[in-house]
């Protein structure tokens, strides 16, 4: 009676083929590092592409956070006299959280002796509260007084790393200077205003931080020269993925004379550079598994060079090909398999660590391991996806399982008088 495939015996021989003696110091040395190679790259490949996810989140959040889901534009729906009107029909509709009449506008700020360029935009004071990311977000000052006075009164609010370029914290005077604004005869001239920093907020994304200042809407009207119209109407959704659905509904509530525009044509350019990036990157750490995996291929062989008479001695006494396949198809899938695991547990705790990690480094080296200038976000972020982790590990054993054929193979069929011939 044949033995069951995968028994007990034939694991019990890969086992003991795997535990290299004296004279097999070959075998374990190439395993080992067979063993580490494929361990290093499925811990890469899981802490590259959870950082590359974690990237595109923390960036789709605040961006999103901080602007809107959809835009609505037009001069007839975004006039004084419709503008309510169409704000109620946009809010009305389900899954809008939010529709905010903005001004933007480009401008000169100028505080201690600084000056920088600044993007200036007119918000109310009830639709800055509702934007989470800015009201939760205030690190120094606060929004009392915003949004007060005539036309809204003169506090604005200073994103903190402009603050800091500029010279300037809450209570202190800025000057900000536009180039368009109001009209008369002699053409377009420029305005200047001083104005009270009230608060300053950080939403984490240095773009925005140092870049942006919220001015009262009224106010925003007077200096900018837009009395009577607003620039446009910033509307958020309960789910950012459901804008281009979202997006014609809200275009018939604000009429036919209203070019309305979501998120995804918007920054189309960056996200799609994001996935072909995170594609592109998938591929060729997909293919160092490969690579990896070609050490399996040499302890194997060598494995099976080395086991040539007792593959001829089991053979005569009884041993199926294949039952030696097997033998030799767990001893090699066992090293995958090993390395796997490992790069799978290692590559999760990194992840789950990356910050403190992060914080380690910079203490040990002295210096800012991550610049957020440059890269947008005050940390490194990581977000494991666990469908793509899953993907990695069955990527890693599939491949470790197939280099571990042809060794396999090769020993099945291993003629026993060729094998005991030299013996």
């Amino acid at each position: 009676m044949a033995a069951a495939p995968f028994g007990l015996w034939e694991r019990a021989v890969a086992w003991r083929y795997l535990r290299a003696k004296r004279k097999d110091a070959g075998f374990a040395l190439i395993s080992v590092l067979a063993v580490t190679g494929i361990t290093l790259v499925v811990m890469a490949l899981v802490v590259i592409m959870s950082i590359m996810n974690g990237f595109r989140a923390e960036l789709l959040t605040r961006m999103l956070g901080f602007n809107g889901h959809v835009y609505v534009a037009g001069a007839l729906p975004l006039a004084d006299q419709n503008r309510a009107e169409t704000l109620r029909r946009i809010r009305a509709i389900p899954g809008v959280i939010q529709a905010t009449p903005m001004i933007e506008g480009q401008a000169m700020v100028i505080g201690q002796g600084q000056i920088t360029g600044a993007i200036v935009r007119g918000v109310s004071a009830p639709d800055v509260k509702a934007t989470k990311i800015v009201s939760d977000s205030i690190k120094a000052g606060s929004l009392q007084g915003y949004g007060e006075g005539e036309y809204g009164g003169d506090m604005v609010l200073l994103g903190q790393r402009l603050a800091m370029a500029l010279g300037v914290g809450p209570g202190d005077f800025v000057s900000i200077v536009s180039p368009s604004g109001a009209s008369s005869a002699f053409g377009m001239s420029a305005t200047q205003k001083d104005y009270t920093v009230g608060g300053l907020f950080s939403v984490g994304m240095s773009e925005y931080d140092q870049a942006f200042a919220y001015m009262p809407l009224e106010q925003a009207q007077l200096f900018f020269g837009r009395e009577g119209t607003v620039d446009v109407i910033e509307v958020k959704l309960s789910d950012p993925d459901l804008a281009p659905k979202l997006k014609f509904e809200i275009g018939r509530a604000a009429g036919p004379s209203a070019s309305v525009q979501d998120w995804t044509e918007k920054n189309q350019s960056f996200f799609s550079a994001l996935q072909v990036e995170r594609w592109a990157m998938r591929f060729i750490l997909f293919f160092f598994v490969i690579v990896a995996a070609i050490n399996i291929i040499s302890s194997m062989v060598m494995l099976v060079k080395n086991k040539g008479r007792d593959i001829a001695i089991l053979r005569t006494m009884g041993a199926r090909r294949s039952a030696i396949l097997r033998v030799f198809f767990m001893a090699g899938a066992s090293i995958g398999l090993v390395g796997t695991a490992v790069g799978f547990v290692l590559g999760v705790l990194f992840c789950m660590n990356i910050q403190a990690i992060q914080q380690g480094l910079e203490k040990l080296t002295g210096t800012q391991v991550f610049n957020p200038e440059i890269y947008f976000l005050s940390h490194v972020p990581a977000l494991i996806d666990w469908q793509e982790t899953a993907l990695i590990v069955g990527w890693t054993l599939v491949v470790s399982f197939l280099a571990t054929l042809p060794a396999a193979l090769h020993a099945s069929r291993l003629d026993p008088v060729e094998a005991l011939r030299y013996e």
